[in-house]
């Protein structure tokens, strides 16, 4: 099984090193020294990494055979792709890859349908769930524990909790400035019956 585990950013310094937007929970373990990576696309791999490092709170790798800016440059929006036995799990007891994950039922607690995840999708602050709906539509569920409640990869399904209107449009709008506009409208109307 293939996973994306980065995506090379830009050139970094003279030397070829190259900034890497890191997509694994686990970049120790698939982005260091050694590794062999293949790559989106393929004409430009496989890769080896030769160095890593951290700086300025950015992973940048320099690759085998990658010696100066402008080759560096040219490998810039890569994926790099680690070749993961299916069976293998992450360390964290509540971490998955995203191949566990995909096609999972989606239900609420009372096991109502939702839906079935048809694609993850990495945002810097959060992933999200594409929901396919029985009726084909789609919906983004955010990853996080307030709202997937519970991972059950026996049974297959993930359990939502989802806030109103995340789901459904039946959401409850509360907005302040209808508050003010209404008690405007009661001090205009207090005002008149005062003369």
């Amino acid at each position: 099984m293939q996973l994306v585990v980065a995506r090379i950013g830009r050139a970094h310094g003279i030397k070829g090193e190259v900034t890497v937007e890191v997509r694994t929970d686990e970049p120790e373990l698939r982005l260091g020294p050694g590794a062999v990576l293949t790559t989106d696309p393929a004409s430009v791999g496989p890769l080896t990494i030769e160095t890593g490092r951290v700086h300025s709170g950015r992973l940048l790798l320099r690759f085998e055979g990658v010696r100066d800016r402008t080759a560096a440059e040219a490998l810039r929006n890569t994926l790099l792709i680690a070749d993961v036995d299916p069976a293998e799990l992450p360390d964290e007891p509540d971490a998955y890859y995203d191949h566990q994950l995909m096609d999972l039922d989606v239900v609420l607690a009372d096991g109502t349908e939702v839906g079935r995840i048809t694609e993850i999708t990495h945002l810097p602050s959060q992933d999200l769930f594409i929901v396919e709906r029985p009726d084909g539509t789609e919906v983004m569920i955010p990853f996080v524990e307030q709202i997937v409640t519970e991972i059950d990869l026996e049974e297959q399904r993930a359990v939502i909790d989802p806030p109103p209107g995340l789901i459904d449009d039946r959401a409850e709008i509360a907005s302040s400035r209808d508050d003010e506009a209404a008690a405007g409208e009661d001090d205009a109307r207090d005002a008149e019956d005062a003369r």
